[in-house]
């Protein structure tokens, strides 16, 4: 998942140099999107593995 998050964030940054806007918008806010997703699981998984454990 981050990686679609980084695949996002250059579609972005080259949208935003050529002048799209919109498309630059829409791509970020994917991309925090996926990146917001990513860190709640990330965060989710590392306290599962620590309840694990004990």
């Amino acid at each position: 998942m981050l990686h679609y998050a980084v695949v996002f964030l250059v579609i972005a940054l080259i949208a935003a140099v050529l002048g799209f806007g919109g498309i630059a918008a829409s791509a970020a806010g994917i991309a925090k999107l996926l990146f917001v997703i990513f860190a709640v699981l990330a965060l989710a998984g590392f306290i599962a593995g620590l309840l694990r454990r004990r």
